[in-house]
């Protein structure tokens, strides 16, 4: 139960996107990025139902990199997830990737360091460091957010990812679906839905809706998984 809710937690972290305005694919590396915060609620349902507050916030940092950053706290659980990184002809690359949760008491901590020099990442789990040779393109749980709003604006229908989680390099995929009108605390929009397809063989669906008219924002999600359910919803955005 317990590696369940936390998968939950890093699940609300997976789509969380950037409010950023549209810029043509041949301008600078780094053109789909502004500053900004969002605030989302969450909700998980099995039996009863568990409400918590998360914020993500995109910041410019020195030398041309970033920093995306995810924070949720409760009674019982928080979540401090980020992410340094730099682009690289619209690509993502992350350097330095952050896990600290706890639930329940039970902490869980993880470093990522990307040395794309050696092509390597260097995981620090538990406080047992490995390294784990990584592929052109690879990025973390987080970061892949960014790149996931990027090829949702650019119009794509189906795309994947290489996830470098848990000492393993993982594949997700995901597809473009229709546009749908739902209720937000931003009004009623109109928003383009994308699933996730890899992991439907083991029973979870996985359903994320993006506004065009916000610039592909995130501003729904649902999870079903054994039973539960996990909903996320845009409370509030701010730039810069």
């Amino acid at each position: 139960m317990i590696y369940l809710k936390k998968s939950l937690f890093t699940l609300a972290t997976l789509m969380i996107i950037s409010l950023l305005p549209v810029q043509a694919a041949s301008s600078s590396p780094d053109s789909f990025l502004t500053p900004y915060s969002a605030v989302y609620s969450t909700i998980w349902s099995k039996g009863i139902k568990l409400k918590i507050e998360g914020k993500q916030t995109l910041k410019k940092a020195p030398n041309n990199q970033w920093d995306f950053i995810f924070t949720a706290d409760s009674l019982i659980a928080s979540l401090d997830e980020r992410v340094h990184f730099e682009v690289k002809n619209h690509q993502i690359r992350p350097l330095h990737y952050q896990y600290q949760s706890s639930l329940l008491g039970k902490k869980r901590n993880a470093v990522l360091d990307f040395d794309w020099h050696s092509m390597k990442v260097r995981n620090n789990v538990k406080n047992i460091p490995w390294y784990m040779s990584i592929e052109p393109d690879t990025v973390d749980k987080l970061s892949v957010q960014l790149q996931v709003r990027e090829d949702v604006k650019l119009g794509k229908k189906r795309f994947s990812y290489k996830i470098a989680d848990g000492g393993h390099i993982k594949t997700w995929t995901f597809k473009r679906d229709k546009e749908e009108t739902i209720n937000t605390k931003l009004g009623r929009i109109k928003a383009i839905k994308v699933t996730r397809t890899d992991n439907l063989d083991s029973g979870k669906k996985s359903s994320f809706w993006f506004a065009p008219k916000y610039d592909y924002l995130l501003v729904k999600l649902v999870h079903k998984e054994d039973g539960q359910s996990y909903d996320l919803d845009i409370e509030s955005f701010k730039k810069g």
